[in-house]
């Protein structure tokens, strides 16, 4: 590893043991973390997506855009995930996660990328709610600090990849 990386790695790992809740934490703390993070998978980002069909003002070629940019980002993902396969925070430092760990890869977060590819696409489609998306998908990534199962550069790397996907194909 170059020294650059090992640098970048090791103030990673910093910011992460600055950020990341204790086992000890107040449950008040872990419920609300938790209910943020899953914002961020499968089940939350597909399925409100997808109800967003229900509402009046959405025209389905929006919800379909957004599910397009939720699938390629997902893509690109897991093919960066598989390739570089950075252990997680959990293996790496031996410490708890206060949430379940999807899988044993670390980089980059894909709870981060869903959340940003749904804020971004519903953004697109609805400008006045870009900010409260945004901030909402910002607060997924933080959380997958948080509940110990990411780095801050996963996270920002899993949001730069929906919004690198996201040009394309809502530009």
């Amino acid at each position: 590893m170059s020294p650059f990386l090992q640098r970048l790695d090791a103030s990673d790992r910093a910011i992460f043991a600055r950020l990341c809740l204790t086992p000890t934490c107040s449950g008040v703390q872990r419920v609300f973390w938790s209910v943020i993070t899953h914002l961020g998978g499968a089940r939350a980002s597909i399925g409100l997506t997808m109800a967003a069909l229900l509402l009046p003002p959405v025209q389905g070629h929006q919800v379909w855009s957004t599910l397009l940019l939720l699938g390629w980002s997902h893509l690109v993902v897991q093919l960066v995930k598989r390739t570089v396969g950075r252990p997680r925070p959990t293996e790496k430092l031996a410490l708890e996660s206060l949430v379940q760990v999807p899988d044993r890869f670390s980089f980059p977060s894909g709870h981060s990328c869903a959340a940003m590819a749904v804020a971004v696409g519903f953004a697109s489609a609805f400008p006045v709610l870009a900010l409260p998306l945004l901030i909402l998908a910002m607060l997924v990534g933080f959380s997958r600090v948080m509940l110990g199962v990411h780095y801050p550069g996963d996270v920002l790397v899993g949001q730069l990849i929906a919004l690198i996907t996201a040009y394309p194909l809502l530009g």
